[in-house]
């Protein structure tokens, strides 16, 4: 089967089209076929486009909505201009995969989606308005230019957390509060923590409840999640993704009489609070510079930028925090997992965030940490840590495709 997977958000289209099916996914033999993303900007898109293996087509395109932009990359992957592999037709897609941000209470796992199913999305646009709304976009254009027969899956990034118990989502609010309106701790990421917590136990040869991990995922967004027995038991970020760690733009956890005190004295609405803690803070808030954790390490290290220095350590402080705490609830974990941009490509930020855990056990191997970056999976611990620590790359979009082939085969075990 070959799977469209989209990720519409409210600025940018991604999409990757994937060759999979039961069989493939039995042997770990998926094949990316094509990715490539659009990206808005007014009226005039940047379009960057590329089949596997080729050099990628850049280009752009003026661009009314989603729906031109998916139609834009359709008659894109089935041109002849493309050299897409296999896909000749519209009729050579046999799915589309939708990551969809937020599914509430409602959705524990991905779902064929349904009229039923698309006002239950919309339900949870109030606690996710930007990226819900933008998600609905994409599967409305996805059904028109498919037509109903195309089957559509949704994979939440909330599904994953749904085994959190009360007391990990539950704030100390009054309870009505969670009654009336649902306020809780949901958590996100979860397609990439649940990837990554797969590929460990590939890479380990164990059983799905014997994984007890801690996974760290470290980009533009970040989160941690406390995985026991194959579930998740705790997630750092909370009913928004704003709750956790230091992130590029996010603030993270802070003392929410903050808000009160700010508003006071810089004279700012709720709505202009809520475009500080969210667009102007975490990294960049504190470095005055920049949200790349890349562009900070460099001038941390040409020009001993001081604020640069202190971004990186507030940002490896808050995330060792997290490992602590999971620790304590989980009753110790047999490994770390770093994925995301930065996980995946900063020995140095996992040096830091690991530096300060050697007495519970968790030591990185210097030589093994400079070793693994630019999409190389392995483990870069010290051969004798009682804990192991794991890089392993991300891949939410093959996840997509593997849940759109299960539910269209009826076959929802490896959900």
């Amino acid at each position: 089967m070959n799977i469209l997977v989209l990720n519409c958000g409210s600025s940018s289209i991604k999409f990757q089209v994937i060759a999979t099916d039961l069989e493939r996914i039995e042997k770990n033999t998926d094949e990316r076929l094509a990715h490539g993303i659009v990206e808005f900007h007014g009226g005039q898109a940047i379009v960057t486009l590329s089949a596997e293996g080729k050099a990628a087509h850049h280009s752009t395109a003026p661009l009314r909505d989603t729906r031109a932009a998916v139609k834009l990359i359709l008659n894109w992957v089935i041109s002849k201009e493309s050299e897409v592999k296999a896909i000749k037709s519209k009729s050579d897609i046999h799915a589309v995969g939708h990551r969809v941000v937020h599914g509430g209470e409602k959705f524990k796992a991905s779902v064929l989606i349904t009229g039923e199913v698309l006002s239950d999305i919309e339900e949870c646009i109030e606690l996710a308005p930007l990226h819900n709304s933008a998600n609905i976009q994409g599967i409305n254009a996805s059904r028109e230019i498919f037509g109903e027969e195309m089957p559509n899956i949704a994979v939440f990034d909330t599904a994953f957390h749904q085994t959190l118990s009360e007391k990990a989502f539950l704030y100390a609010l009054p309870y009505q509060l969670y009654r009336r309106h649902k306020i809780r701790r949901y958590g996100f990421h979860g397609t990439s923590h649940r990837y990554v917590a797969y590929r460990f136990r590939q890479l380990e040869k164990i059983e799905r409840e014997k994984v007890n991990i801690i996974t760290l995922h470290l980009g533009n967004g970040c989160s941690a999640a406390a995985i026991k027995n194959g579930d998740s038991i705790d997630t750092s970020m909370g009913m928004t993704p704003l709750e956790g760690l230091v992130m590029g733009t996010r603030a993270g956890d802070f003392d929410p009489a903050i808000i009160d005190f700010i508003a006071a004295k810089e004279g700012l609405s709720a709505l202009e609070i809520e475009s500080l803690v969210n667009k102007q803070s975490g990294l960049l808030g504190i470095s005055g510079l920049t949200n790349d954790m890349r562009e900070l390490l460099a001038e941390a290290k040409e020009n001993g930028d001081r604020r640069a220095r202190l971004a990186i350590e507030i940002f490896c402080y808050r995330a060792s925090k997290y490992i602590g705490a999971y620790l304590a609830a989980m009753n110790g974990a047999d490994a770390i997992v770093f994925t995301g941009g930065i996980g995946e490509n900063s020995p140095e930020v996992r040096r830091l965030i690991c530096e300060k855990l050697s007495w519970m056990g968790i030591e990185i191997d210097p030589l093994l940490n400079e070793t693994f970056s630019n999409g190389s999976e392995g483990i870069i611990s010290k051969d004798k840590a009682r804990v192991k620590v794991y890089v392993i790359p991300t891949n939410e979009e093959l996840l997509i495709a593997r849940d759109a082939v299960r539910l269209t085969s009826n076959d929802a075990s490896g959900l």
